[in-house]
């Protein structure tokens, strides 16, 4: 994850300020504005990490926007080499140390934990998914079902636990789905304008219910298929019909999909397996921050 990209640092930045982080009536009406501490960034469950990465960046930010002389003094984040964004880690396991400011620490600490405890969720849920399935040749993937405006980070956790992105946006590709169907003409007539009209590079994937609209799609030069609310069997039938094609045609599953069910959906041969609920349906990871004074 490139923190420091224009997204990240414009999602980061308007964490701060919807928080009046420079503003902190609290801490400045209470704090010592020379006092030093120290902030352990403790995981209070098993899960696996991410958001660590951005911290630093948080503070670099809430630099800029805070003309204070606090918020200007030197600081350092540490971890242990083998804790970062992507591992697996127990409850009580220190993630990090910073090193500030004592109010820089209290102004930034609830933007901090709300972003790692939301992206560790992310990454904890998925890997749960992604070991569901482990040794079938299934990927799982996340969807376009995000909070408006975390979208980026959200899919960048979903990584973090082991899954893999689907489209990042709607210009991100193809995929002709029920309601583009319906509103198109059929899989047939969507299909072939799509093939037509695309731009060089796109891939074309539909979106098909049953095995009528799964050989429209195939015969109309698909070059993927997303076969939608069909049950394990359902799917191990179209993916037999798929074998018959003398092309590969990559295969997706979704709808309906949950840890109880993923793995008969990974035992059929599909090749993807998409699951909104990776980032709708997420529980926050449970994180905390403990801050103490450093001997002056």
């Amino acid at each position: 994850m490139d923190w420091k990209s224009h997204r990240i640092e414009a999602i980061l930045e308007q964490a701060l300020i919807e928080d009046q982080a420079v503003r902190d009536a609290t801490t400045n009406v209470t704090i010592d504005p020379n006092l030093r501490a120290s902030a352990s960034i403790i995981a209070r469950q098993q899960m696996v990490v991410a958001g660590l990465g951005a911290v630093p960046r948080l503070l670099e930010i809430f630099a800029r926007l805070d003309p204070s002389p606090q918020a200007h003094t030197r600081y350092e984040v540490v971890s242990h080499p083998e804790i970062f964004d992507g591992v697996k880690v127990e409850g009580g396991q220190v993630l990090a140390v910073i090193r500030h400011n004592a109010r820089v620490l209290l102004s930034c600490e609830r933007v901090i934990l709300n972003l790692m405890q939301h992206l560790s969720g992310i990454a904890t849920l998925t890997r749960t998914y992604v070991d569901a399935i482990r040794g079938t040749k299934a990927r799982v993937l996340d969807t376009r079902k995000t909070v408006p405006g975390m979208r980026a980070l959200e899919k960048y956790a979903v990584l973090c636990g082991g899954g893999t992105n689907h489209r990042l946006d709607l210009a991100s590709g193809i995929l002709i789905k029920n309601n583009h169907i319906a509103l198109g003409g059929g899989v047939r007539t969507a299909l072939a304008h799509a093939l037509e009209k695309r731009q060089k590079g796109q891939r074309v994937e539909v979106e098909v219910r049953t095995m009528q609209e799964l050989n429209e799609a195939i015969e109309g030069g698909a070059e993927a298929v997303l076969l939608d609310n069909m049950s394990p069997a359902q799917v191990k039938n179209a993916i037999d019909r798929i074998r018959e094609e003398k092309r590969w045609i990559p295969t997706e599953a979704s709808g309906g999909i949950v840890l109880e069910n993923i793995r008969a959906y990974a035992e059929t041969g599909v090749e993807f397996i998409s699951v909104g609920a990776l980032t709708h349906s997420a529980k926050a990871a449970d994180i905390s921050m403990r801050i103490t004074a450093e001997p002056s």
